[in-house]
C-alpha cells in the first residue's frame, strides 16, 4: 500500500521535529542522590568508627549505610514530613482515647530504628565501641528523617534513670530494650516492646524545672518504687504516643521523678489527656503536644525530692544525640550541596571546580567533619564510663559539645541550601526539611544558656572536668603552633574567673573549637586539620563560610566529602 500522503500545511517528515511538544531536553541538573551507601560514601564517618573503637562493627555499618542510602527508605522521610500527625480526642463512640495518628511512612521508620537497635545496643549489648557504633548508625539514620528519631532517643536515654528503681526495672527493662516496634494504642501489659518518653516542661518554668507545679500524692506508702497520682499540667510533651513518660512531680519531699505509664495496670485508661498537638515549624512527623495529669497513676524512681539527680542521666544521653542529630544534619547538608555543585556547570565550568564555590564547600565540610569527630569521642567517653578520665571528660564535653555544635547547624544548613540555589528551596528537596530542623537540637533539651549554665556548673561542682577536658585537648600539643597559642590563651582565661556567667558563652566557643581543633590535629586529614586550625582558631572563626584563607588545600576537603554518586 502507498503511504498516506501529508495534507497541506502538516510537516514532513524531516521537519517533524520542529513540531513535536517536547520544548527542551532537560540538561546540567543532578541526578537525584539516592540509592547510594550512606557509611561508604563518608570517609570522616569511616575514619572515626575505627579510631574511636568500633571496627568491629563495619560490617553490620556498611549494610546500615545501603539501607539508609536505598529510594524507598529516603522516600519514607519525605511521606512522613508530607503528612503531619493528627489527634483524636475520643472515639466514634465518646470514649476518651487521645491518639495520635501518623502515616505509615512514620512507623515504617520507627521499625527500621527499633528493628537495628538505635535504642537499645549499648545496654543489650555494652563494652568496647558499643556507643560509637550506636552513635554511627544513629548518625545515618537521622539523616533520612530527623523528626522521629525523638521517641528514640527518649526510649535509649530513659534505661540508666528507669535502672534507678530496680523494681520497676524488672517490670519494663526487658521491653523497652526489645528490637521491635508496636505503634498500637493498648495497655502496655498487651505488648512485648514500648516506648518511652519525658514530660519536664511546664508553662511557667520551661527549663526551671524546679518551678514545675504539678503535684504527686502517694497512693498509699510514699517514697522510691511507691505509686503517686500526679495532677497538673505539661507544657511539652513529646511523642504523646509512647507507652510510658519519665516525669518531674513535685512530691511532699520536693521535685521527684515518677514514671508514668499511659495505661493503668488493669487495662482501664490513665487519666492524662492530651489537650492539642503542638504546631512546629519543624520537627514535624513527630509529634510534641500540651497535656493534662488529672490524678495520672505513676510511680517514684530515686529518692523523694532528688527528682533532677534522677532524670539528669536521661537528659544527658538526649543532648549527646542531639549533637549526633546535628552533626547529621550537617553531613546530609554537605552531601547534598556538594553532589549538586559536583554535577552543575554555571559560568563555564563546574560548581565544584570554582574557587570561590571551592572556599564555601570546604568551609562546609570542616565544620560537619569537626562536629562529627567531637561527637564520637564523646561516644567512646561514654564507652568507657569505668575511667576516670573519661567520666570526666564525657560530663564536661556533653554541654560543651551540645551548646557548640547544635547551634552552628542552622546557618550550615542555609549556607549548604544557597550553594543548591533555587531548587534548594523547594519542598521536594530535603534542604527545606533540613533547615527547618536545623534549630530543634540547639533549643531542646537545654537551650545554650542552659548549656553554658551546665558546663560552669560542672566546673564548679568538679573541678577536675576542667582539668581532664584540657588534658584531652592538650594531646594536640605541639602539633600546631596555631592551636598552641589558642590553647594557652583559653587557659589562662579560665584562671579568673570573676564575671565567669556573662563570658561563659566566650569560654564555651573557645572550649568547643580547642577541643575540635584537637581531635583533627590528631586523628584528621592533614588538609582538614590545617584548614580547622588556620580558619576557626587563626582568623575569620566569627564570619560567613566561605572565608577559609589562602593556602588550604579545598580540593582536597571537599573530595573526602563529596559522595561519588552519578
Amino acid at each position: 500500500m502507498n503511504a498516506p500522503q501529508p495534507k497541506p500545511g502538516m510537516p514532513t517528515d524531516n521537519q517533524g521535529d520542529r513540531y513535536l511538544a517536547t520544548t527542551h531536553e532537560v540538561v546540567n541538573q543532578p541526578p537525584a542522590l539516592e540509592n547510594y551507601n550512606l557509611y561508604e560514601q563518608d570517609i570522616a564517618l569511616q575514619e572515626a568508627v575505627q579510631r574511636e573503637g568500633a571496627g568491629k562493627a563495619e560490617s553490620d555499618l556498611k549494610t546500615f549505610g545501603a539501607l539508609a542510602g536505598d529510594a524507598a527508605i529516603i522516600d519514607l522521610g519525605f511521606r512522613a514530613n508530607n503528612n503531619k500527625p493528627t489527634f483524636n480526642t475520643h472515639d466514634r463512640f465518646g470514649h476518651r482515647i487521645d491518639e495520635v495518628d501518623f502515616h505509615p511512612s512514620y512507623h515504617e521508620l520507627m521499625r527500621l530504628a527499633f528493628e537495628n537497635g538505635l535504642h537499645s545496643s549499648p545496654w543489650t549489648d555494652p563494652g568496647k565501641g558499643a556507643h560509637v557504633a550506636r552513635a554511627a548508625k544513629y548518625y545515618m539514620h537521622s539523616q533520612v528523617e530527623a523528626a522521629h528519631c525523638c521517641p528514640v532517643t527518649m526510649t535509649f536515654a530513659a534505661i540508666p534513670s528507669i535502672r534507678k528503681q530496680p523494681e520497676l526495672a524488672s517490670l519494663w527493662e526487658s521491653r523497652v530494650l526489645a528490637n521491635s516496634y508496636d505503634p498500637r494504642n493498648v495497655p502496655d501489659s498487651q505488648k512485648s516492646s514500648v516506648t518511652i518518653g519525658m514530660a519536664m516542661t511546664e508553662k511557667q518554668g520551661g527549663s526551671d524545672v524546679r518551678a514545675n507545679s504539678t503535684l504527686a500524692h502517694a497512693v498509699g506508702a510514699n517514697g522510691p518504687g511507691q505509686a503517686y497520682e500526679l495532677i497538673g499540667h505539661k507544657w511539652f510533651v513529646s511523642a504523646p504516643m509512647c507507652d510510658a513518660f519519665l516525669v518531674l512531680a513535685q512530691a511532699p519531699g520536693g521535685l521527684s521523678c515518677f514514671l508514668m505509664p499511659r495505661w493503668r495496670p488493669d487495662g482501664s485508661k490513665n487519666p492524662w489527656q492530651v489537650q492539642r498537638l503542638k504546631n512546629k515549624m519543624g520537627n514535624v512527623a513527630n509529634a510534641s503536644s500540651e497535656v493534662e495529669l488529672r490524678g495520672a497513676l505513676a510511680w517514684m524512681i530515686g529518692e523523694e525530692g532528688r527528682g533532677v539527680p534522677t532524670i539528669i542521666e536521661m537528659v544527658a544521653m538526649t543532648r549527646f544525640d542531639c549533637m549526633i542529630g546535628s552533626s547529621a544534619g550537617m553531613r546530609q547538608a554537605v552531601a547534598q550541596a556538594t553532589h549538586h555543585c559536583r554535577h552543575r556547570s554555571a559560568f563555564g565550568s563546574r560548581l565544584i571546580d570554582q574557587p570561590l564555590m571551592q572556599n564555601v564547600l570546604a568551609d562546609l565540610a570542616l565544620e560537619n567533619e569537626a562536629a562529627l569527630a567531637y561527637t564520637m569521642r564523646l561516644a567512646r567517653a561514654l564507652d568507657n564510663q569505668d575511667q576516670e578520665h573519661e567520666r570526666l571528660l564525657a560530663r564536661l564535653a556533653t554541654p560543651v559539645g551540645k551548646y557548640w555544635i547544635c547551634k552552628r547547624a542552622p546557618n550550615h544548613a542555609y549556607e549548604s541550601m544557597e550553594c543548591i540555589g533555587g531548587s534548594g528551596v523547594m519542598e521536594d528537596c530535603i534542604m527545606p526539611r533540613l533547615f527547618r530542623e536545623s534549630p530543634v537540637n540547639a533549643i531542646w533539651e537545654g537551650s545554650g544558656n542552659v548549656q553554658c549554665l551546665d558546663t560552669l556548673r560542672a566546673i564548679h561542682k568538679e573541678p577536675e572536668t576542667l582539668d581532664a577536658f584540657f588534658r584531652e585537648a592538650a594531646e594536640a600539643k605541639g602539633a600546631d603552633r596555631r592551636f598552641d597559642q589558642f590553647l594557652a590563651q583559653l587557659q589562662n582565661d579560665f584562671a579568673d574567673l570573676s564575671d565567669v556567667q556573662y563570658r561563659a558563652r566566650n569560654l564555651v566557643d573557645r572550649m568547643a573549637l580547642i577541643m575540635q581543633a584537637s581531635l583533627l590535629l590528631r586523628n584528621a586529614n592533614k588538609a582538614v586539620a590545617d584548614a580547622f586550625c588556620a580558619s576557626r582558631l587563626q582568623s575569620n572563626g566569627g564570619m560567613n563560610y566561605g572565608n577559609l584563607p589562602s593556602g588550604i588545600d579545598a580540593a582536597a576537603i571537599i573530595k573526602r566529602a563529596t559522595p561519588v554518586v552519578g
